[in-house]
């Protein structure tokens, strides 16, 4: 039985070691929630931090009671985090952002317009012609490079599947969780990639992105080697 939405949206916030930004994130998605409703929860999806961002995020639960907090003791990966936050959501709708912000807020009325329209998942994009995208040259090349690889190889339509910016209709999103097996950074893609092979509509649209975040998890000699194994794995499970 689907469980019952009692509330319009839901917003989750991965995070893992976030004590230098955890605050200001929490407070600037908040507000950008309450401009668009009333109805309305942020979810710190908090991945086995060893600083201090669990005693932070408790102390902003207590503070607005539109905030959650779910905590993990151990690492369980981005994605793995993003599907318990998913499963537990109560809202209609959900999205999800990176802690730094890159993706500008005043795009959250746009990302979810699209999955209030009846796509299944909504998705900024850095990558389309109209997009505007501040970052080093290193990681564009990787990223546009990535990118063609997943379309040429997987079949997909879209022009960015990791972009930290995306909103879902949970209805008809959750059944598909049940197919996602990656639990890092190719979550993002896979979830994309398996949506469109269940023929469910997923709206991208040009967003404007600066990298806020110098010190990034993603570390690009090692992601590039396991994103390129996981596009090929992928490939052969889909036949």
């Amino acid at each position: 039985m689907a469980k019952t939405k009692d509330i319009y949206l839901t917003v989750i916030l991965p995070m893992h070691n976030e004590e230098k930004r955890i605050s200001q994130c929490v407070e600037r998605v908040a507000e950008a929630c309450s401009q668009l409703t009333d109805s309305y929860e942020v979810i710190i999806a908090e991945d086995g931090s060893r600083d201090a961002t669990p005693k932070i995020a408790a102390k902003l639960v207590r503070e607005n009671p539109h905030i959650l907090h779910q905590h993990s003791e151990h690492k369980l990966g981005r994605g793995a985090a993003l599907t318990i936050a998913l499963r537990s959501a109560r809202g209609k709708y959900a999205a999800y952002m990176d802690a730094d912000l890159s993706s500008s807020l005043k795009f959250l009325k746009r990302l979810i317009h699209g999955v209030e329209s009846g796509a299944a998942i909504s998705t900024g994009s850095r990558l389309m012609p109209s997009s505007h995208t501040l970052r080093p040259a290193l990681r564009d090349v990787f990223s546009r490079s990535y990118n063609l690889m997943v379309r040429k190889i997987l079949g997909s339509k879209l022009h960015d599947h990791q972009c930290g910016f995306k909103a879902f209709d949970l209805a008809q999103v959750l059944p598909l969780l049940n197919e996602v097996e990656d639990t890092h950074w190719f979550w993002d893609t896979e979830l994309l990639v398996r949506a469109q092979k269940n023929g469910l509509k997923v709206d991208e649209f040009p967003i404007v992105w600066t990298q806020n975040a110098p010190d990034s998890k993603v570390r690009l000699r090692k992601d590039v080697l396991y994103m390129g194994r996981k596009i090929f794995e992928l490939k052969r499970k889909l036949g």
